[in-house]
């Protein structure tokens, strides 16, 4: 017999795939939507850009909005509208609409990914939270990772069928459900400003800095790639998939590391740590040297997204969901920056271009989680 609150854990923590998962499906897809739809391939990357802004930008409260109205209804009606967009995005016959299809998964998934971390926060034991965030970390790399490949598989058919296939895998999310988890003893609904607290907001910033600077150089790597090793466009995307399967396969034991020495040493450890591979990359002559860096890269990236986690999920705040709601947003918005910030620095200098994110991480890290609070 199927034990109903265990199958609705293991859909929590499947729910962390959707996300990321969402976000990257389109990468490997855009020459054939291109074809489809009679854009330039290029034009067609908007694809990505209308998930992640709203995405990005409603994360911002997300969070707050979800713990009101009730984390399980909250999750259950985001993954009703990821089905709707995800036929949408299935059904279009014109850009435009697809466009508009995927705003509306990028809606849905801001409130799935930091509603389900708060869930896990609401269910399970605080000895032992560090390696279920871990455990949630790593199925997000694994939908980051395998996002480009199963959406280039779809396409190899027809592109509709990865969207078909999100719609799918919403529905069954929606049918196991959330499992059951204390009433809260919140005496008030939950306010925006306990989610916008100083030491979040130092999370916060370590998030963009940390994702913008690390997770979010996959761009910069893929040039240095080329341009330093003349690598082909599938030998480039090989290389670059090191840093999710690192991440996929150590963010559990990053987990019960953060248990051990606590959420803040974690994130420290992921920043300052996490500075020296990236700074590397720019000057090695070995390839074999730079995929072993940028795997490295990987593993530093979940002390940073394990540690900044549980700090905004254990807090002393009323309002968990909204703090790691304000965090995820700042992380994704510092990926989006990267690009804009790090590729004219690049293209000046290629050892600058990662020498400069590794000075960023190396000095923001340890100046947000280091500073001192105010006595009580």
């Amino acid at each position: 017999m199927i034990d109903r609150r265990r199958l609705a854990v293991a859909g929590v923590y499947a729910g962390g795939f959707l996300g990321p998962f969402g976000g990257g499906v389109t990468a490997a897809m855009l020459p054939e939507l291109g074809a489809d739809f009679d854009v330039s391939a290029p034009a067609a990357s908007a694809t990505i850009t209308a998930y992640l802004i709203p995405f990005a930008t409603l994360m911002l409260i997300s969070g707050t909005l979800g713990a009101r109205w009730g984390l399980r209804r909250s999750v259950l009606g985001a993954y009703v509208v990821s089905i709707a967009g995800s036929a949408v995005c299935a059904a279009s016959t014109t850009f435009p609409l697809l466009l508009a299809g995927r705003g509306v998964q990028g809606v849905a998934n801001a409130f799935t990914t930091p509603l389900l971390l708060a869930t896990i926060a609401a269910t399970t034991p605080r000895e032992r939270l560090g390696r279920a965030l871990g455990l949630f970390a790593s199925l997000q790399a694994a939908g980051q990772t395998t996002a480009p490949l199963l959406g280039g598989l779809a396409a190899e058919a027809t592109w509709r069928l990865a969207f078909v296939g999100v719609a799918v895998a919403a529905a069954a999310l929606a049918v196991i459900g959330l499992p059951p988890s204390a009433p809260s003893r919140a005496r008030e609904p939950a306010r925006l400003r306990a989610a916008w607290r100083p030491d979040v907001l130092r999370a916060a910033a370590v998030a963009l800095v940390g994702w913008g600077c690390l997770g979010g150089l996959t761009f910069l790597v893929a040039f240095r790639s080329d341009d330093g090793f003349g690598l082909s466009a599938g030998a480039r995307g090989l290389l670059l998939t090191a840093f999710g399967v690192v991440g996929m396969l150590t963010a559990r034991l990053v987990g019960r590391l953060s248990e051990r020495t606590g959420a803040r040493t974690v994130a420290l450890v992921g920043g300052l740590a996490g500075a020296v591979p990236v700074a590397l990359i720019g000057v090695v002559p070995w390839l074999p040297a730079l995929t072993l860096l940028w795997a490295l890269a990987g593993f530093f990236a979940q002390f940073l997204q394990v540690g900044l986690n549980a700090l905004a999920l254990t807090g002393t705040g009323s309002n968990p969901a909204g703090a790691v709601s304000v965090v995820q947003a700042f992380r994704f918005v510092g990926a989006a920056l990267s690009p804009v910030a790090f590729t004219p620095v690049y293209h000046v200098s290629a050892v600058a271009g990662f020498l400069l994110p590794a000075a960023l991480l190396a000095v923001v890290t340890p100046l947000a989680l280091l500073t001192r609070r105010p006595p009580h």
